[in-house]
């Protein structure tokens, strides 16, 4: 069987002119992606950052050449006021809405996920976003990964037909000592991580009816609320979707996997998430597809999840209010969906299943 010629898209159109950034947050996700991103792309210029650890926002701007290192929320606010910045907030989601409100009204954000640390909050951040006009975005990057924009955009074109399976399957040993802060979150595992897959099957496949969960914590990390989870997603008979996370997994690199399979009636890919296989270095990612008209076949792709994938909300934010783009793709109000998702999962894990007796 011949090998299908496939034209998918991989990478999302920068700002044709972007607006300088600036960063409210200077953690590991900054120094590990935020900032690869905005230099890899040689578009995106960040010209100052504030932190409330004021050691890190030093280091941060003197490894990144940051010019202002700001010891006050508020500089960072009449920079952005003068240099009509952009703001990139990536702080803990217990934090985020604390710092939106200290964002000038018509400002243009975006918003490190999850949105907010339960559902309650994530809807009281839309509505602040509303009351003071904000173009607000969720960082849900993984929508934006080469990988997975080419799965839509395999998908969007007919390739695979309709979707009849979505599978996750993850094993991996998470550097949990990278992610302090996640010791202090009452929700991790999904609200922290699996977030990103419920966020990307949801945006590619619309709303589920319902969902059925469990997560769990892990004796070895005491201090962690939960880093196990199983998942499964209620598109009733069409589509079955289910995830199978394991953060712990400890016996090396031998049968660790990172897999997600998106399976139609006329085609299925295969992707391999190369970065959650030694984070934050990462193992090689991979995309096989297989359609009717063609046998297994690799696409090469243009980049991967962390950093390239970081460019893709920003560029959608800048594009979105400059007019470029009709649609702001992880707007608050979209990603709202996601974080219900979240909250029935938590639900359906506190609920236990039903007895048997």
């Amino acid at each position: 069987m011949n090998k299908q010629k496939l034209n998918l898209q991989q990478i999302w159109p920068f700002p044709q002119k972007p607006r300088p950034i600036v960063l409210i947050g200077a953690g590991g996700i900054v120094s590990d992606a935020h900032l690869p991103a905005y230099k890899k792309s040689k578009c995106h210029k960040v010209i100052g950052i504030y932190d409330i650890d004021d050691k890190r926002t030093q280091k941060i701007s003197n490894d990144w050449g940051i010019p202002l290192a700001a010891k006050k929320i508020d500089q960072i606010i009449d920079l952005a006021k003068e240099q009509n910045c952009v703001f990139d907030i990536a702080v803990p989601p217990t934090a985020t809405l604390p710092v939106l409100k200290k964002i000038p009204k018509g400002s243009t954000v975006l918003i490190q996920k999850p949105m907010g640390n339960n559902l309650a909050n994530a809807n009281q951040i839309v509505k602040l976003c509303r009351s003071n006009n904000l173009i607000a975005a969720v960082n849900h990057q993984l929508r934006f990964a080469p990988y997975m924009l080419a799965v839509r955009s395999a998908y969007e074109q007919g390739i695979l037909g309709k979707m009849s399976d979505i599978e996750m399957q993850l094993n991996c040993a998470d550097p949990w000592h990278l992610f302090p802060f996640l010791e202090k979150l009452a929700r991790v595992e999904i609200q922290v991580h699996s977030i990103h897959y419920l966020d990307l099957i949801r945006s590619l496949i619309g709303e589920p009816k319902g969902v059925y969960a469990l997560t769990i914590a892990d004796k070895r990390f005491p201090k962690l609320k939960s880093t196990r989870s199983s998942i499964i997603l209620n598109y009733g008979h069409q589509t079955r979707v289910c995830l199978s996370i394991n953060h712990n997994y400890a016996h090396g690199e031998y049968r660790q996997a990172a897999n997600f399979k998106f399976e139609g009636d006329k085609g299925v890919i295969w992707v391999r998430i190369g970065v959650m296989l030694d984070y934050p270095k990462g193992q090689p990612d991979l995309f096989e597809i297989k359609t009717a008209k063609s046998d297994w076949q690799v696409v090469k792709l243009s980049g991967t999840w962390f950093p390239d994938a970081f460019n893709g909300p920003m560029n959608n934010l800048q594009r979105f209010a400059a007019g470029e783009d009709k649609k702001l793709l992880t707007s608050v109000k979209d990603v709202l969906n996601t974080m219900k998702v979240v909250e029935a999962a938590y639900k359906s894990s506190t609920s236990g299943g039903v007895p048997i007796k």
